[in-house]
């Protein structure tokens, strides 16, 4: 499981991305991304991920912030999906349950190879600043498509839209942590039946 890092490049004629990531990292994090509360809610990632994680981003932000947060997401993804190689030797499953007052959340992760979103969280707001709450589930339909995982999210219970949101992203980083783990009892052996994913 060595050399857990990837660094991608994403440009198309709407953003240009730039995600470096180190799965056995320390938490450090960076972000130049244009989009501020994207940017609070991807450190969460990074420190309770244990990740350490580096996006730099330019987009059309003049129009909105769609694509940005959606291909910042999809070179996340692809990211994950590089330092993971072949996944032999994977925990592959993980899960959190995160409380933030009276926001809780549920984030279930298994590196599958199969992608597939299950996104259940009614915001009670479609704001937070200026950031439009739907993007979130862009973001994650981007990282599941390109890493290949299938994930669960549940917003279980919050009436404030930014504790919703950050019970989310560090669940995610949780779960993540815990998917993207070396299993020692596992080492060499890929964590399925089917002998690939």
């Amino acid at each position: 499981m060595a050399g857990r890092s990837a660094e991608i490049v994403r440009n198309t004629l709407e953003t240009q991305i730039i995600v470096r990531i180190n799965l056995d990292g320390t938490g450090q994090s960076s972000f130049e991304t244009g989009v501020p509360f994207l940017d609070h809610m991807m450190d969460q990632i990074a420190r309770h991920g244990m990740i350490d994680l580096e996006v730099k981003a330019k987009g059309d932000l003049e129009i909105d912030a769609h694509h940005t947060v959606e291909d910042i997401g999809i070179t996340l993804g692809q990211a994950f999906s590089e330092a993971l190689g072949d996944k032999k030797g994977l925990t592959r499953y993980g899960h959190a349950y995160v409380p933030l007052d009276e926001a809780l959340s549920r984030v279930v992760i298994d590196f599958s190879g199969r992608p597939g979103l299950e996104y259940a969280v009614n915001f009670p707001r479609g704001r937070i600043g200026e950031f439009d709450v739907d993007l979130f589930r862009e973001f994650f339909q981007g990282f599941v498509n390109h890493a290949k995982a299938t994930i669960h999210i549940d917003n279980l219970k919050g009436v404030n839209a930014h504790h919703v949101a950050e019970t989310i992203f560090k669940a995610f980083g949780r779960a993540l942590r815990m998917a993207a783990a070396p299993d020692s009892a596992m080492q060499g052996i890929m964590p399925s039946t089917k002998g690939s994913l």
